[in-house]
Formats: structure tokens, C-alpha cells, sequence
């Protein structure tokens, strides 16, 4: 019997350290970190606000268990074989699994963002299917945002039209993807994927891939490709620089992607950490006085937000486009030789 009632204790501890946690937080009073890690953080389940609205399931692979996948919270603790720190799954001798694949809050956004663009442009097709029908409301949108992206973004900068036919689906798919993940954050109670570093950074390495292999490969060949891929790391210079120019050439095709990454990431965290400040000041200083003043400068904020949803996915998408053609340089010509 003392066994059964020890086993209890140890499957139901993590559940009574969260709800201790997170009494003892409240207890303390509002602060600006807990308000931050709440909004701003991921977490291991699916949250509106800081609600928990659903658990999301736990992927996890170890050397001694092999795979294991838990539907939720429940089953990973009825199996004894890990607990919960900090939303992360630890081993019960504290160390962590060889890969955590669980799905988090951003990612479950992301999925949410993923269907909207889906079904937006399921919608927008179904009118061109009806004939020689002239666009209007969400097909207007949409054919307005293509061909923006098109004539202003991938055409000026990759000047070889099979190339543009090609690879605009790409260029269109990281731009509607950010736009739509930036609008989705804005929605009250929702959370904005591209604020975490882990989204921004895979945007990033699928746009190195695409800008250093795929599009080259796809323009010149894969030898030409290479030999241009080599001759770039000299950056022109003579082939006795090589020592200097080779390190340069090669960290600048990495501060590339990077700088994709942080730009985007640094942009949609900090309009955020901007509109919980101000809201926060209500909280922080236990007065409605100064609520008129922090709503009004708020709602300015969030307006620039709007602008910046967009500018943020152009942005993105452009400096892809241009990095492509920098790559490309003079091979490719605009008839489509080489």
C-alpha cells in the first residue's frame, strides 16, 4: 500500500511543482519577465494568452528507451520514464533525451498559419476555374501580392525568365508564410512563430540552400555551378590572395542566412516586447491612471505592427532575391544561356 501511494506521489510531483510555480508567481505580483516569458516564451502545449488549451504530443528518442511519442502530459508521466522540467522532457536521472522532436506552441501557429494560407489560396483558385472571370475580394488580394512579389522582388533580380517561372512558387511561399505568421501573431491571444529564433533560422538555411545550391545547379549546371561556386570564394582578386579572400568569402556566405534570421526574428520580438511594456505599465504601477496614456500609445504601436508584418516578409523575400543574384552574377543572360 505505501508503495502504491509512493508511486502516486511520483507521477502527480510535476503536475504539484507547476501549480506551485505558478501560485507562487501570482503571489509575487505582476512582473515584467513572467509577463514576457508567458507571451514571448514557448511552451509545451497549446496556448491562447497563457492559457493552456490542449496538450500537443511528446516525440522523444533515447539510446536506452528508443522512441518513444506520449499524446499528452498524462501518458508521459504514467510511463515513468521522464518528467517535466520547465516544459522540457528530463530523463529521471536529469539528463535529456539524444532528440526532442515534440511539437511546441510556435510550432502548433505555425501549422494554424500553414492552413490559412492553404485554404486562402484554395478559395482564391476555385474563381479561375470558372473561366475568363476577372478577380475580385481575396483573388484580388492574392493576384495583387503574386505579381508584386514577381515583378518587384524575383524578376529584377534574377534576370532569366525560366529561372523566375521555376523558382517563384518559392519566393511566393516564404513570403505569404511570414506575412501570414506576422498576421496570425497580431490576433489577440495568438502567438507569433517567426518571434522565436528556432523559425527564423530554418527560413534562413532554406533560403542558403536554395541561393547556394539549388538555383545555381538549376541555372549553370553542377560542374559550371562548382566552378563558379570556387571562383567567387577569390571574389576576383588574384589567386595568391587566396589565404585572405577564401575565410572572407566564406564567412560572408554565412553572415547572409544570419543576418536573414536576426533581422526577422529581432524585428517581430521587439514590436511585441514594445506593446507588453506599455501594457504592462497599467500593471506595474497598480493605478488606471495611467492606463488612457499606455492604451493610446499601445494602439499606435500595434499600428505600426500591421506595417511591419508586411514590411518584414518583403524584406525577407527581397534580400533572398538579391543574395540569388549576386550568386548568379553574370552566368546567368537573359535569354536563358549561359
Amino acid at each position: 500500500m505505501n508503495h502504491d501511494s509512493t508511486a502516486v506521489h511520483t507521477a502527480t510531483e510535476p503536475h504539484s511543482q507547476h501549480n506551485e510555480s505558478h501560485n507562487s508567481q501570482a503571489s509575487e505580483g505582476f512582473t515584467f519577465k513572467s509577463l514576457f516569458d508567458e507571451e514571448l516564451g514557448d511552451h509545451s502545449g497549446f496556448h491562447i494568452f497563457s492559457i493552456h488549451i490542449a496538450d500537443l504530443p511528446y516525440i522523444l528518442y533515447d539510446a536506452e528507451t528508443g522512441l518513444k511519442i506520449y499524446p499528452n502530459q498524462a501518458s508521459l508521466f504514467s510511463e515513468g520514464i521522464y518528467d517535466l522540467h520547465h516544459g522540457h522532457a528530463l530523463k529521471k536521472d536529469g539528463s535529456h533525451p539524444t532528440l526532442d522532436a515534440s511539437p511546441t506552441n510556435f510550432v502548433a501557429f505555425q501549422w494554424i498559419t500553414l492552413i490559412v494560407v492553404l485554404g486562402l489560396f484554395i478559395v482564391g483558385n476555385r474563381r479561375y476555374k470558372n473561366g475568363n472571370i476577372g478577380p475580385k475580394g481575396i483573388q484580388n488580394a492574392l493576384e495583387m501580392l503574386t505579381m508584386m512579389v514577381r515583378d518587384t522582388v524575383v524578376r529584377p533580380n534574377i534576370p532569366n525568365e525560366r529561372l523566375v517561372k521555376a523558382f517563384l512558387p518559392y519566393f511566393l511561399t516564404i513570403f505569404f508564410f511570414i506575412y501570414a505568421m506576422n498576421l496570425v501573431g497580431l490576433l489577440p491571444g495568438a502567438h507569433t512563430a517567426t518571434s522565436a529564433i528556432g523559425t527564423t533560422a530554418a527560413l534562413a538555411i532554406t533560403a542558403f540552400v536554395v541561393i547556394n545550391l539549388l538555383i545555381p545547379i538549376k541555372a549553370m549546371g553542377t560542374v559550371e555551378a562548382f566552378k563558379s561556386f570556387a571562383h567567387h570564394l577569390l571574389g576576383g582578386a588574384p589567386w595568391w590572395l587566396a589565404p585572405i579572400m577564401v575565410p572572407i568569402e566564406i564567412i560572408g556566405l554565412f553572415t547572409k542566412p544570419f543576418a536573414l534570421s536576426i533581422r526577422l526574428f529581432a524585428n517581430m520580438t521587439s514590436g511585441h516586447i514594445v506593446l507588453l511594456t506599455l501594457m504592462g505599465l497599467i500593471f506595474f504601477f497598480h493605478s488606471f491612471v495611467v492606463a488612457p496614456i499606455s492604451v493610446l500609445f499601445a494602439i499606435f504601436i500595434y499600428s505600426l505592427e500591421l506595417l511591419v508584418t508586411f514590411l518584414q516578409a518583403y524584406i525577407f523575400t527581397m534580400l533572398t532575391a538579391v543574395f540569388t543574384g549576386l550568386v548568379l552574377g553574370d552566368h546567368v543572360q537573359e535569354d536563358g544561356h549561359h
